[in-house]
């Protein structure tokens, strides 16, 4: 386990937690939409009662024991293979938002060129171990079928992971037949999971159609998928933070289940996007202490049925890259980071809870993950940090900059900064750039510094043939 690592709950708390979710699934049950699913499971040994499934305890906890421990997520290039579970972390870009922020505060939709801007922006920065997913929902592209521009975009312009279409079993199945050939066909998928993708459950107790579709065909093939609850507490969910993780937990050991009966060893994360219902406005609030308590509890759920675990990111309410921003989005990833979460989705972007990007969000939120990666890897104690020799020869009132162990050890020690203003009040003064105006810098100097992987032109033409080919199946 890590040197950091933030406990919020007791061993009895998570059992009491456990055993209060099984009753859910034993006597209350899950309302699950898709009827392949009801039928497997009824194959398997569960009751149902129309489309309402109840979860037999030990069957439960006999196919999430089935569920690996970790994994790794192979890329198109292999130096971005990324390793989900242990005490690793990934960073992800945010996912899903229909409207963009420009700087000033200025909200308009999001468009197709937003998408492929953030695309190359999370290829070319550091801090994001995997491209993304739906980045934004690009509105000047047909709302059915834009998802397989996503999926070819991400292939063509990075070589990072991509997070596959939940948009039911035909998006899966569009994200296997694109994924296939780029990695030596099917077979090889089976072998390998080179895709992720995030399958929400529905608040309270239910798997709605679209998205346990895809888990199933996920599942089939071996990919993996983050089972992820978002439960409102207050709305969607009881008021008080245990009866928000035993509803949220019935929901994800019954996606962990289904996926473990269709494949057993499926990959899978244990997910929570789980906050509170802001009580005067009744609009959901994602950046809280309440929220990052959740991260935290979650990251202990997970860890207790053996499985990595997704929670957190660069979470705000805030409508503009302000200091409610900065200083939200700092404790919804320092919460996950802490408490040992494996894979943190919508860590750079977002703004109003979900419903924004922001080109400069983007760049804030990577210069936090990137703090707080130096921080996770914690302090090193050898013979080298102790530095016992130069301590000794510098003595009493002298300083260490010019020394030799100051140069060879400064640079893996200490992070430098990209966004962050160090310089003295003097310095600062001559432009009295604020951290958005600095941001909106960094993020043009970041897209600047995109450079095109590349992608064979005959993959290329095979690939666009089947998208277009898609097309034409879907607007019919």
């Amino acid at each position: 386990m890590s040197k950091v690592s933030l406990k919020v709950l007791t061993d009895e708390d998570v059992r009491r937690i456990h055993e209060a979710s099984m009753k859910l699934l034993e006597e209350v049950g899950i309302e699950v939409e898709y009827e392949p699913a009801v039928r497997i499971l009824q194959e398997a040994g569960l009751k149902a009662d129309g489309r309402r499934v109840f979860f037999d305890p030990a069957y439960v906890q006999k196919k999430v024991a089935e569920a690996p421990h970790d994994f790794t997520l192979y890329a198109r290039d292999p130096r971005h293979n990324v390793h989900i579970g242990g005490d690793d972390v990934a960073f992800v870009p945010g996912y899903g938002a229909p409207f963009m922020i420009e700087a000033g505060g200025t909200r308009r939709l999001a468009t197709w060129d937003d998408y492929l801007n953030l695309l190359k922006m999370a290829h070319a920065c550091e801090e994001m171990d995997l491209s993304g997913g739906m980045l934004v929902e690009p509105n000047d592209l047909d709302d059915h079928t834009r998802y397989l521009d996503v999926l070819y975009a991400h292939i063509r312009y990075s070589t990072k992971v991509l997070m596959g279409s939940s948009y039911g079993a035909s998006g899966a199945r569009d994200t296997v037949e694109l994924l296939a050939p780029v990695f030596g066909g099917k077979e090889m998928l089976q072998e390998k999971p080179v895709v992720i993708s995030l399958i929400n459950t529905i608040s309270p107790l239910k798997l709605d159609a679209r998205q346990t579709g895809a888990l199933m065909e996920y599942a089939r093939w071996k990919q993996a998928v983050v089972i992820a609850a978002l439960v409102m507490a207050g709305s969607t969910g009881p008021a008080t933070l245990a009866g928000v993780l035993a509803v949220q937990n019935a929901e994800v050991l019954a996606g962990i289940t289904l996926a473990q009966t269709v494949n057993p060893g499926t990959p899978v994360v244990y997910g929570s996007a789980s906050s509170i219902t802001d009580m005067r406005t009744g609009c959901v609030s994602i950046a809280n202490a309440e929220s990052a308590l959740l991260n935290a509890a979650t990251a202990q759920l997970a860890r207790f049925y053996g499985v990595p675990c997704r929670a957190g990111g660069g979470l705000t309410d805030s409508k503009a890259v302000d200091g409610q921003a900065g200083y939200e989005s700092c404790l919804m990833l320092m919460s996950p980071i802490a408490s040992g979460v494996n894979f943190i989705l919508h860590t750079a972007g977002i703004l109003q809870y979900w419903l924004c990007m922001s080109y400069e969000k983007f760049v804030m939120d990577a210069e936090i993950a990137g703090m707080l990666r130096r921080y996770k890897r914690s302090i090193d104690v050898n013979d080298n940090s102790l530095a016992l020799d130069v301590i000794k020869h510098v003595g009493p009132g002298g300083h260490f900059l010019t020394q030799m162990h100051t140069k060879q050890n400064h640079k893996t020690e200490m992070r430098k900064p990209m966004l962050s203003d160090r310089q003295s009040f003097e310095g600062w003064a001559k432009d009295r750039l604020t951290t958005e105006a600095r941001a909106t810098v960094l993020w043009k100097k970041l897209l600047d510094s995109y450079q095109d992987p590349g992608l064979d032109e005959r993959l290329q033409k095979q690939l666009q043939t089947y998208v277009e080919s898609r097309k034409k199946e879907i607007v019919k």
